[in-house]
This record gives C-alpha cells, structure tokens and sequence, in this order.
C-alpha cells in the first residue's frame, strides 16, 4: 500500500518532505546530484560482525557527480488553515543567470537587501532555494533543477545561517562525510504501460485456460476500471516513479576524477568533471537523473560509521 498510486512522477528529480531535517547544528542536511554511473572496488571489511572482517572484499558501487549548489534565495514559511505557505521569498540576484530564468520568472529589482529587514513573527520555518549547476557537468543539459532546503533548528538560528549563504555555493564536502548513511531518493527508470503480469507477477495461466492467460482471474461482472477495487492487479504505468531507499553508506567523496573516470569515459554519461560521490550499491532510476541525497532516518547501527579504506577502484574501458 506504500506504492499506490501508481502513476508517473511530477518530475524527473523526487520531491522531500521538509521534517527530515533534524538536528541541532544548522546547516542542510540534504544534498544532490547526478547519476553518472556503477563501477566496482576494492575495500577493506569494517564491519564488525562480519566474516570477512579486516579482508579486503570487492563490492558495487554507483557514481554520484556532484557539482556545487546555488543558494539562489531564501523562502519564509508560515502555518495556516491549509497547512504550510511561503510568506515572503528572497532572490540572491535579479539576473542569477539566463539558465535559471528559464526555470523560473526572476524578480526584475534586487530582492537581497529586504533580506535583513525580515519580519520572523509568524515564521515557522526558512528554507534554502537553491539551484544546481548543470553546466558544470559533462552531459548536455542547461536549464538548472530547482528545490527547497530545510533547515533544522530554531528559527532564528535558520534565518542567520540562510543570510550568510544566500548567494554562495554548497559543496558536497561540506555537507555530507564519508563513512555515513543517507538515504537515496530518486525517480525510477520509465517502463510504459505494462500488463498485470509484468506490473504485479500475477501467474500465467495454462494455455488452455478460458478467454485469457495474463489477466487477473475472474472480477465476475461489472470488472471495469470503475467497478472493481484499485488493489487488484490491472494493467496500467510502470515505472517512473518517486522511490526512497534507506541507509546507503557513503564509501568516497573526492574530487580527484582521475581516480574514476574510464578510458573513454562512462557509458551513456561521459566524463566526470566535478567533486563525486561513491555509494554502496544501486540507485534507482537513469543516467544523467538527479538524485536527493538526505541524512538518514532511520540509520542502521549494523553499518559502521567510520570511512572504510578503499584499495582499488576500477577504471576499466566501458566501450
């Protein structure tokens, strides 16, 4: 019942809800950035309970490029009847860029010098806009990806820290750190409409069965769209959908691409050219996707907190 409905996503990169953001230092505790990737390498076992413990053991890892992040404004937030609204918003520039002002309609006056003279009577919280910078990466794509930042904390405490990094730049590794779990949000890999059998696994039936052999059984009359309960399995979209997978440890953040970039670069990607990630095992959805990368909430104490060593990464050709 987590997955329904199941229906196509808004859009390509998830969306976060904002009481994830806990904590007492404030600071984001949330950063993004784009799906370049799987390689392999080779660390050594620190996992207490583990067999292996002290050995080296390859594992799979997936590329995460991760270029600086705009804070192109600050948003004040209030509680009303219909729940959470913006109040008041803060643009960094009028002209941030002709990239973002396809993304969004800029202020045509400055907006940053109203920022000190903020009212927080009534603010609940404030949250970080900010913007990533596509063009730092390999791949083609030019309009920004624009998203809210909570903050954890008080208010007050919020609103200083978004003054002092309104119009700066977030890098990765002042965000998260190795050795630590965060839990990965992203938009799975589109599949069209698909039949019950490929969408839920109901059975095949035998080839003589009647009338059909990959529907879902009998629904007796009246078994339209409209007559019958969402629950049973019926043919309809496939993918493309807002997943959340917990507690992925962080195994390196670099900014040495040299150390993972292929001849000839990765498939369907290119190149790596900014600071980078690697995470310990898949990540839903496509190359060249943005993917959210949150502190982990619910963490798993069975992962161990510290940075494993890596030994080998391999960098062999993909073409």
């Amino acid at each position: 019942m987590a997955y329904w409905p199941r229906k196509r996503a808004r859009r390509s990169y998830p969306r976060v809800n904002a009481s994830l953001a806990k904590g007492k230092e404030v600071r984001p505790v949330e950063f993004a950035g784009y799906k370049a990737g799987m390689t392999h390498l080779v660390m050594v076992d620190n996992r207490q309970t583990s067999k292996t413990k002290g050995q080296p053991i390859s594992i799979p890892v997936t590329i995460i490029e991760c270029p600086p992040l705009n804070v192109v404004g600050v948003r004040f937030l209030t509680k009303t009847a219909w729940g959470t609204r913006v109040k008041t918003e803060v643009f960094a520039k009028p002209d941030k860029g002709k990239e973002l002002g396809k993304r969004l309609p800029l202020p045509k006056k400055d907006t940053l010098s109203s920022l000190p003279s903020v009212s927080l009577d009534g603010i609940c919280a404030v949250h970080l806009l900010v913007a990533t910078q596509p063009n730092l990466v390999g791949f083609g794509k030019k309009i920004p990806d624009l998203f809210e930042v909570a903050l954890p904390g008080a208010v007050q405490a919020q609103a200083d820290y978004a003054k002092s990094v309104v119009g700066k730049e977030l890098a990765v590794q002042d965000i998260l750190k190795e050795g630590q779990q965060v839990d990965v949000h992203a938009v799975t890999k589109g599949k069209g409409f698909q039949g019950p059998v490929k969408r839920f696994g109901v059975a095949i039936r035998q080839h003589k069965a009647e009338k059909t052999k990959r529907g879902p059984g009998s629904l007796g009359a009246w078994r339209g769209q409209q007559h019958m309960m969402y629950r049973v399995a019926h043919a309809g979209q496939m993918g493309y959908h807002s997943r959340t997978e917990w507690n992925k440890p962080i195994v390196k953040i670099s900014s040495d691409v040299s150390a993972i970039n292929p001849a000839g670069g990765i498939g369907r990607y290119g190149l790596v050219k900014s600071p980078y990630l690697l995470l310990r095992g898949s990540v839903a959805g496509s190359k060249k996707r943005l993917v959210r990368l949150t502190q982990s909430m619910r963490p798993d104490h069975t992962i161990p907190t510290e940075a494993p060593t890596v030994q080998y990464i391999s960098t062999s050709s993909q073409q």
